[in-house]
């Protein structure tokens, strides 16, 4: 089933990137040549790069290999599902401007055995003859008689002209809806890059909790996650989040999962900047989906020697609140799972608890174990539109505040991006949550 799985994806894949060979290469390209050498390979070359990155990341290669693949491999993820969805666009667009041209074209020439797909050639009468020097005599008039009247029944002489050269309509059309989806694709995917370097901006959000008393009112909870350092985002994107997150000023910092794509000897110096984190209480650490693909138990070492505190399934009693974590479900492959007895079972319910817990789907346990507010992360808010509309069915919620009896769940969209250094629809942030006291 697997095999049989594989093979529709991969047919469908070659399907779709057949199709958008044929109306960027083929259908703009008048005949075979350089342009449609280049075009094709260009088609053929990217999803091999963007096969080739991912495989080199899943199979520990080279970092230097990596960082070499992943640029133009992800970013050809991305530009390839805009110029696809731009096309498909284009199929609309295409009869209608075929029509357009029709009308707007004046028929003050005859076209003979012209197709659609070939160079205009004019026929165009004669009007200028040159005068003779010798005056007419009368067998000249009756023959000037004669051939107007043949002229009155079957019309003027054709002479051939020299064709008029240019595109075809279809070449032309071809050309037009190629080059504005080419053009829309490139500025998509140009601002959602954009967007993701620069850094995450910061959200604010307030959440009252019941139980929390009046002295922990205005508490700020700084929440950042899928940072997904890598062979795209490194060192410098690290101390963007993490200048961010100081600027904020918090109370407490939560590192809620996805924080590397790799092996700590590879992004060991990138994760530095970390050590930089500034809270009054310190900053907390659970892991995400992504860091059992990359060594989770070496990045839980080398987190705490940056100063984050690991929360293993584990909890913390602060001064007015509860503090717990639980490992992804990812986990669960290596021995390694959530465990909600272990980190909530003999808690003092009567006192406000807040859970950091990576995937949005371990909510319904957070209920089960009376928990006031999880902060998770994982969704990316969909990352690139209209994935956001998949992600969505995955997950309880894909991105904010929502309530699940008495519990509280928020999601982060995000500080970094997966694949892709590019968001579209899901602009990244670090959020600053501040508890609220119903007391106050």
């Amino acid at each position: 089933m697997i095999i049989v799985f594989l093979v529709l994806v991969l047919a469908v894949f070659g399907g779709l990137h057949w199709y958008v060979w044929r109306r960027m290469v083929r259908d703009t390209t008048a005949r075979p040549g350089v342009a449609r050498r280049v075009g094709t390979a260009l088609v053929v070359g990217g999803p091999f790069l963007m096969f080739a990155a991912i495989a080199s990341e899943r199979a520990g290669a080279p970092f230097w290999l990596q960082q070499v693949l992943a640029w133009p491999g992800f970013l050809w993820m991305a530009f390839s599902l805009y110029l696809l969805l731009a096309l498909l666009v284009g199929e609309v667009v295409r009869p209608l401007l075929r029509r357009v041209l029709e009308r707007r074209s004046t028929p003050a020439v005859e076209t003979v055995g012209v197709r659609e797909d070939a160079p205009v050639r004019a026929r165009v009468p004669d009007l200028e003859a040159e005068p003779s020097s010798e005056p007419e005599t009368s067998s000249d008039a009756d023959a000037g008689a004669e051939a107007g009247a043949g002229e009155a029944q079957t019309g003027p002489a054709e002479k051939p002209e020299p064709a008029v050269t240019g595109p075809s309509r279809r070449l032309f059309v071809s050309r037009v809806v190629g080059g504005a989806a080419a053009a829309a694709a490139v500025g998509t995917v140009g601002y959602g890059t954009y967007g993701v370097l620069r850094g995450p901006k910061v959200k604010r959000v307030t959440v009252p909790l019941a139980k929390l008393p009046r002295s922990a009112h205005g508490y700020r909870i700084a929440v950042v996650s899928d940072v997904h350092l890598g062979p795209v985002l490194g060192r410098g994107f690290a101390q963007k989040v993490v200048d961010t997150i100081n600027s904020t000023q918090p109370d407490l910092i939560a590192v809620v999962g996805d924080l590397v794509d790799g092996s700590v000897k590879d992004l060991g110096p990138a994760a530095a900047p970390l050590a930089q984190l500034k809270a009054r209480h310190g900053s907390f650490f659970v892991t995400g989906n992504h860091e059992y693909f990359s060594g989770a138990d070496e990045w839980v070492a080398h987190v705490r020697g940056l100063g984050l505190r690991p929360l293993e399934n584990a909890r913390t009693e602060l001064a007015d609140f509860d503090l717990a974590g639980v490992n992804d479900v990812s986990g669960e492959d290596e021995g390694q799972g959530p465990d909600f007895v272990k980190a909530l079972g003999d808690r003092d319910r009567s006192r406000a608890c807040v859970l950091l817990a990576h995937q949005p789907v371990q909510i319904h346990d957070a209920v089960d174990h009376g928990v006031d507010l999880q902060l998770s992360g994982h969704t990316h808010g969909g990352q690139l539109w209209p994935g956001n509309l998949i992600a969505d069915q995955a997950n309880p919620t894909l991105a904010g505040l929502e309530r699940y009896g008495d519990t509280q769940l928020y999601v982060s969209r995000g500080a970094g991006a997966w694949g892709p250094p590019t968001r579209v629809g899901a602009p990244s942030d670090i959020t600053v949550v501040e508890l609220a006291s119903r007391q106050a």
